[in-house]
């Protein structure tokens, strides 16, 4: 399946985008260690009107990856510790993305337990005894049902595919690779601004989701 091209990203508006990434296959070729690859189930759109958008005030230096032309990767670290992923929408310049939120495992599992695992014994205390095992349905269903969990499944981090190009780039989506499934939408998650704007979509009834 080759890669979306530049076209993609850059014909369609945010929302519209964020919709359209579902059942698209979210691809890390790593040189080093191989490629993982997984589904996306759940995604999350934020515009430059919208309270909860990183943009919504103006530039900076940590958000400035958002007004990069579409199809650049904005990756931003949350709680001084795990990173998450969005895709760059709209016009050069305006600053809006599409956080992706869950992914369906598709390839190099093993590769992402042992991320995952590698990552519990430096994160927070509390998840520090947690393993991950991808041959279980349930260690399956957990490897990268929420932002943050995909990201280190995925080996995506801030400092290196910050500003990364979805068409030159290390990190790819190809796709669609799942078709004929309804999708649901709704408000998004654990937002104090925004929270009543119906932003987030997801395929419905599939298992890999962060939260129905």
């Amino acid at each position: 399946m080759p890669k979306l091209p530049l076209d993609f990203y850059q014909n369609h508006d945010t929302l519209t985008l964020a919709q359209l990434l579902l059942g698209c296959e979210l691809v890390h070729e790593s040189a080093d260690e191989g490629t993982t690859a997984g589904i996306i189930v759940e995604t999350e759109a934020y515009l430059i009107d919208d309270p909860a958008c990183h943009a919504y005030r103006r530039q900076t230096p940590r958000n400035s990856a958002m007004f990069g032309p579409a199809g650049t990767l904005y990756v931003y670290q949350i709680y001084n510790h795990y990173n998450c992923i969005n895709i760059v929408a709209g016009p050069e310049g305006v600053g809006e993305a599409v956080l992706i939120r869950a992914l369906e495992p598709t390839e190099g599992l093993e590769l992402m337990g042992i991320r995952r695992n590698e990552a519990f014994k430096t994160g927070f205390a509390r998840y520090r005894n947690n393993t991950i095992d991808p041959t279980t349905a349930d260690g399956e269903r957990n490897l990268a049902n929420g932002p943050g969990k995909l990201t280190i499944a995925l080996g995506i981090s801030r400092s290196e595919h910050n500003f990364s190009s979805l068409t030159t780039g290390a990190i790819s989506i190809r796709g669609p690779v799942l078709h004929d499934f309804d999708m649901v939408t709704t408000t998004r998650i654990g937002l104090t601004h925004g929270a009543d704007l119906p932003y987030r979509f997801y395929v419905k009834g599939n298992s890999y989701i962060s939260k129905k």
